[in-house]
């Protein structure tokens, strides 16, 4: 989504009714900035009696605020009401609203990528500098920021996850009560980083499409949970589910993409083959809507296989509301209508043709910078709003389209509170907003996120006692808090540079023995709109530590912040260079949580969410190649662990050394299952040359149930004086014949804290057909007969049994 900054921000303002509300989408007033006064009233629901009155109108009347009827009767209602024009105006991102019904605009667009973000227009936080504008008591100046989400996937902590939707949501709610903000929040990103020069990887949990998919599912479950409203009861109407905040997973689909060597996102053509769309780029948003229960998903700005993401029935109603069941609506990224004839020219179509295919595809709600305005000061409107009148006159789309994109957008404010509040929500507010609790949990959160890269002989942890002083050098010492905060963001409750964080421990002295250098990269190299060059640091950077590390009495401390990896061969083969730490971005907790980590208050248990390559792997293949596996006939490496086992690897995935030695031991020697075939029916399978195929090769389980499981322990067991987290992860392999598999898979992990000289039993139980299911050139997932292998490995260990599965039938 295009990033830019918000404009002030109130709920159901009362002002004027020709101010607020247009029934003609050409010429509707948006609120201006100065909007906001002290004392005007916040209403927190659309169906509130007095404000029904302040309009001159009788609630009562309007059958869609009656609480005791179904949402869906409420929705259908409200619907029925609208003009067309009115209908028109309410499919972009800022709505017209209709006074004359008692329908408020409202703003979709908020973001919390790691915490409240300024980015969009709907969330707006109090600036010190125009006090004027807000009352002191009721003013807001920041919010809890996390650490961004690379780091927060290398904990490989599911409950972290959740317990980051959950204080977020929880801020975000109390903002909303004081009409700083919304309910519906644009965020995570959930695209699997294909290549290691995307420059908004920071953003997204990594390469793997299983551990993306589980931290999308429990970061929506913390932003939209509702304690007690977790599931929909027995024969209960799931799009009724209540909902403490929306979320939405973004960006569908196939895009990793941004700005390389002229190809941008905009005008992109993703070719994609149905295995790698079935296996990578779709199993995240899956996982999502399946098993988050998401209520939004965002479609990307890119094409693939041709046709524009946000105007492909088949990647829209037909997958992500046919197939998955979505219970919400499909938004697109900002503009992406627009693109479709300003940057794709599709089809060379109109505005009109394009909003009515976009509409038709599934899409509900158009994301337009309609908040911003031109050079002459006009609004620049959404697409949908500004050509949906004249799509509907010429007969591009019908009225009843327009009907079932309102109703999949009321439906999910309905089940926000929007139209009836929350009465659990509506105590929120300033007091619940960096809070102690947040805080704690933000530096803890960036703690686990930091991976240890490198530790000759043992040279951290540091003894502050006996070091007394260090040497701090490096560009990110005072790392401004956009180096620290990343991307998506919003000011932090405090801003911890590493110098600060440091200090708390020893003094600093340019004559110390120990030297600490502070190095990396920042958002001017990677970022939304912008993909890397290379995978190296700065050329300066890079002289300069080798000089800082020549001069040093002893072997330095390096730590390194960035999103994506870096290729630091240099520093990992000099012997002056003793440590590396990877501390990513790591939030307004980040100086203190790298602190806490060189000076032993707190193991580093961290492990690489995704590989870090050589800077050479990025010259053996261009960006645009989609494809995951090797490409024989262009000479192209595979890309991620799944398919890359080459040379061109500095740090693998899952990478992390401890303070300590975690060593695995398992109690099986291996295990057989015999699947039955029953409706599941044979299917075939790529064998390597030379090889047989059996009777039944594989069957197949698209679509068809699967409860065999098999179960086992493994034994973690701290080799060391220090306890300390440590996330396990479980990996299978396909039988060893079966021809273009993945090498391995993530399946299952679990973090685990395990004291000094202890041992922790972890329980695992495997899915038969998720775990060992793999995705054939047909595109079919299916269990391969044969050996297959369970892997749990990390630096120190390694163990594994193998499964054979058989099939009866």
């Amino acid at each position: 989504m295009a990033s830019s900054s918000s404009h002030l921000h109130l709920l159901f303002v009362l002002l004027t009714v020709a101010s607020l509300f247009s029934t003609a989408a050409s010429s509707r007033a948006l609120p201006a900035d100065d909007d906001v006064a002290v004392g005007v009233k916040v209403y927190t629901k659309v169906c509130d009696a007095a404000r029904f009155a302040e309009l001159g109108l009788d609630m009562a009347e309007f059958q869609y605020c009656d609480a005791s009827l179904p949402f869906a009767d409420r929705v259908r209602d409200l619907i029925g009401r609208m003009t067309v024009e009115e209908k028109v105006g309410a499919l972009g991102d800022w709505t017209d609203g209709a006074a004359r019904i008692g329908l408020p605009v409202y703003k979709w667009w908020s973001e919390a990528l790691h915490g409240l973000s300024t980015t969009g227009p709907t969330t707006k936080f109090d600036d010190l500098a125009t006090p004027h504008l807000h009352s002191g008591s009721a003013a807001v100046y920041n919010a809890t920021v996390f650490a961004n989400v690379i780091n927060s996937a290398a904990s490989f902590n599911e409950t972290l996850w959740k317990s980051i939707g959950q204080a977020v949501s929880t801020e975000a709610r109390a903002m909303y009560n004081m009409g700083k903000g919304g309910l519906t929040y644009w965020s995570p990103n959930i695209n699997v980083v294909r290549d290691p020069r995307w420059g908004r990887a920071l953003e997204t949990p990594g390469e793997d499409p299983y551990v993306v998919g589980r931290y999308a599912v429990n970061f929506v479950r913390g932003m939209q949970d509702i304690p007690g409203h977790e599931t929909t009861p027995a024969g209960g109407d799931p799009n009724t589910r209540p909902l403490k905040t929306s979320a939405c997973c973004k960006h569908y689909a196939a895009y990793d993409l941004d700005d390389w060597h002229n190809h941008t996102r905009f005008e992109f053509d993703a070719r994609v083959d149905e295995r790698d769309m079935v296996e990578t780029f779709q199993r995240p948003f899956e996982m999502c809507v399946r098993d988050g229960d998401v209520s939004s998903v965002m479609c990307s700005y890119n094409r693939v296989n041709g046709i524009p993401a946000c105007a492909d029935a088949r990647l829209l109603s037909q997958t992500i509301r046919g197939d998955w069941g979505l219970h919400g609506y499909i938004v697109s990224d900002c503009d992406a209508v627009r693109v479709m004839t300003d940057n794709h020219t599709w089809l060379g179509y109109t505005g009109a043709e394009a909003s009515a295919a976009a509409l038709k595809a599934g899409l509900d709600l158009d994301c337009g910078e309609s908040w911003k305005k031109d050079a002459d000061g006009h609004p620049l409107m959404d697409f949908l709003s500004t050509y949906g009148m004249e799509a509907v006159n010429k007969g591009k789309m019908r009225e009843s389209d327009i009907d079932n994109a309102l109703t999949n957008q009321y439906m999910t404010l309905m089940r926000l509170g929007y139209f009836d509040d929350i009465a659990q929500y509506s105590s929120l507010g300033k007091k619940d907003i960096c809070t102690d609790e947040h805080k704690s949990l933000a530096l803890d959160g960036a703690r686990q996120g930091i991976v240890l890269l490198k530790n000759d002989n043992k040279l951290l942890p540091l003894d502050a006692n006996k070091v007394g002083a260090v040497n701090v050098r490096g560009p990110h010492v005072q790392a401004p808090d956009k180096v620290m905060d990343g991307d998506y963001t919003g000011p932090p409750c405090r801003y911890v540079t590493p110098r600060q964080g440091v200090s708390k421990y020893v003094k600093f002295s340019h004559h110390a023995n120990t030297t600490i250098y502070f190095g990396g990269i920042n958002l001017n190299i990677e970022r939304e709109g912008n993909d890397r060059e290379d995978l190296l640091l700065p050329k300066n950077q890079t002289e300069e530590i080798i000089r800082v590390a020549k001069a040093s009495p002893n072997p330095i401390i390096l730590v390194i912040l960035s999103g994506g990896g870096i290729d630091v061969s240099f520093a990992q083969n000099n012997p002056k260079i003793g440590a590396i730490l990877w501390a990513g971005y790591p939030g307004g907790e980040g100086g203190n949580a790298i602190a806490d980590v060189i000076f032993g208050k707190f193991n580093p248990g961290g492990r690489l969410p995704l590989t870090w390559f050589k800077n050479k792997y990025i010259y053996q293949l261009p960006m645009t190649s989609m494809e995951l596996r090797p490409v024989p006939k262009h000479g192209y490496p595979g890309r991620t662990y799944k398919f890359y086992d080459g040379p061109e690897v500095l740090y693998p995935f899952g990478y992390g050394l401890s303070y300590t030695k975690f060593l695995y031991e398992m109690g099986t020697n291996g295990t057989a299952i015999t699947l039955p075939v029953a409706d599941r029916h044979c299917k075939q399978l790529s064998y390597k040359s030379g090889v047989s195929s059996p009777a039944c090769p594989a069957i197949n389980v698209n679509g068809h149930g699967c409860t065999e499981t098999i179960s086992f322990n493994v034994s973690v067991i701290n080799g060391g004086n220090m306890g300390g987290s440590h996330p396990v992860i479980v990996f299978t392999r396909p039988p060893a014949e079966v021809d273009d598999a993945p090498i391995k898979q993530v399946v299952a992990f679990k973090s685990v804290f395990v004291p000094a000289w202890s041992t922790v039993n972890v329980s695992f139980e495997l899915n038969v057909c998720k775990a060992f299911g793999i995705v054939e050139k047909t595109a079919y997932t299916v269990v391969p007969s044969g050996v297959s292998t369970v892997l749990v490995e990390n630096v120190d260990s390694s163990v594994s049994f193998p499964v054979k599965i058989d099939f009866s039938v």
